[in-house]
């Protein structure tokens, strides 16, 4: 499917269960998406982390619900943090982040300086980690060691953000990138009819689901 239909779907979905107190829809939620990422081969070690780290709030959230209110409720709103978990698990391990906003510009008109500008600070994630090691070695060799709640730490993160946010506009500009000026692709992404069946399709199972359970 493609990602930004997808996306709407999901979104859909979790406006749906949002509104709705339906354990049944929760729990189909859940098997789905979690058979959607074993199809795509998630690791046992990453499925163990989704399930531990929802559980503080999931049981939070019931516990509250068995003093101040009704055990069923809090089941209902405990499998709910577990479907928006595995809606937005199954969304970012299904999907390319490069597709999303391909498609995004070029079939539902988002600006491209915000497609380009998204995808730029993607791309330097992996560089902005590399600066804060470095940041935090510096350090070390200085006898300062920089923890997570150094505001150093967090104050040359954001100069070297900063620094290669300029790079990074100063080579769009080098490129020819102008704002306002129509732009050719090197892959144009169309969306086909099976798409749009297929979101429609799981659209109207979930609507089955809410008016049969």
């Amino acid at each position: 499917m493609d990602p930004a239909l997808k996306l709407i779907t999901i979104l859909i979905i979790a406006i749906e269960i949002s509104f709705t107190q339906n354990l049944m829809l929760n729990f189909i939620i859940i098997i789905v998406s979690l058979l959607i990422l074993i199809l795509n081969k998630i690791s046992l070690k990453s499925l163990l982390y989704i399930f531990l780290v929802t559980i503080i709030p999931a049981i939070g959230i019931y516990a509250a619900q068995l003093i101040n209110g009704s055990a069923n409720y809090g089941v209902i709103l405990a499998t709910r943090v577990y479907a928006y978990i595995f809606l937005g698990t199954t969304f970012t391990k299904t999907t390319s982040i490069k597709y999303l906003i391909f498609t995004l510009e070029q079939n539902f008109r988002l600006p491209a300086k915000f497609a380009y500008g998204i995808l730029g600070a993607f791309n330097l994630t992996e560089t902005i980690r590399k600066e804060i090691k470095q940041i935090k070695l510096v350090a070390a060799m200085r006898n300062v060691h920089l923890t997570f709640f150094s505001p150093t730490l967090y104050f040359k993160s954001i100069m070297s953000a900063l620094n290669w946010s300029n790079l990074l506009a100063e080579g769009m500009t080098s490129h020819l990138f102008v704002e306002e000026s129509p732009r050719t692709h090197f892959k144009n992404i169309n969306i086909n009819k099976l798409d749009y069946i297929k979101m429609i399709i799981i659209i109207f199972l979930v609507q089955i689901v809410l008016i049969k359970f």
